[in-house]
């Protein structure tokens, strides 16, 4: 069964989705799926965009089975690496991930963060950010979607093309490696053809270094599209030979496609 590991719920902030709808919608499309809810600490000007954890676990763990499991998704900053890592620590997620959502303080989200600089200027800043928290955030399993920026960028050309910005994404690769992390294929973008592209290229690039294991996940927040552009996905997965995998109980295991 292909496991979706990347589903916001209504425990996001950002999500209105019902369990029940998630639940039913798998059901109908045999796919499973990792709730990861958003927690991010220090988020903007020293607010924290986080959840009732211990309630997500009450209200959740009846439904916990080898088809649906429960994680989080961890936006990486360096002010608060010790919270994040106390939290993870103290609750029994299935998985981890860790994503970049703010580059050196800033929102990449708002069209704020681009003004004033070029896309060299803006997306270095972005992939700076990244290797050093990747360096840092040695208890998360995989490093979330590497493209968020070319989701609102507000420049002619958003992608992150790797001829481009090869230095940075190999440094950001090789950090992901040496931690014994895996990369997460992200879906969200792969009925564009330049992202698909472009992210062949980055995926074949984390194979000649090494990678072998990607998990693959919609960033759904509608029921609607969990399991989103999963064909994609499995074609980079065949095309730069990785295997996709999830996690149950912070274990890696392998998926069937």
């Amino acid at each position: 069964m292909m496991i979706d590991s990347h589903v916001h719920t209504e425990f996001s902030e950002d999500s209105q989705m019902k369990i029940k709808n998630a639940l039913e919608h798998s059901r109908k499309n045999n796919i499973g799926m990792t709730f990861t809810e958003h927690l991010d600490l220090k988020f903007s000007k020293g607010t924290d965009i986080t959840f009732d954890i211990d309630k997500y676990f009450n209200d959740y763990e009846k439904y916990r089975s080898s088809n649906l499991m429960l994680g989080v998704e961890v936006g990486m900053q360096p002010n608060c690496i010790e919270e994040n890592r106390n939290i993870v620590k103290r609750y029994p997620f299935d998985y981890v991930i860790g994503s970049i959502h703010i580059a050196m303080g800033e929102d990449i989200y708002y069209p704020k963060f681009y003004d004033g600089k070029t896309k060299k200027e803006a997306f270095e800043k972005y992939f700076s950010s990244m290797l050093e928290c990747v360096k840092q955030y040695d208890f998360i399993d995989s490093l979330g979607h590497i493209d968020y920026i070319s989701r609102y960028a507000t420049y002619n050309d958003n992608e992150i093309n790797y001829n481009e910005f090869t230095q940075c994404i190999s440094d950001v690769i090789k950090a992901v490696l040496y931690n014994g992390k895996v990369m997460e294929v992200n879906t969200r973008r792969l009925g564009n053809k330049q992202a698909y592209i472009n992210l062949i290229n980055i995926y074949k690039t984390y194979n000649q270094m090494g990678g072998k294991y990607v998990t693959i996940g919609s960033d759904a927040h509608h029921f609607e599209d969990i399991g989103n552009n999963f064909k994609e996905a499995i074609e980079i997965c065949k095309l730069c030979n990785l295997k996709p995998v999830y996690f149950k109980k912070r274990k890696m295991e392998y998926m069937d496609k």
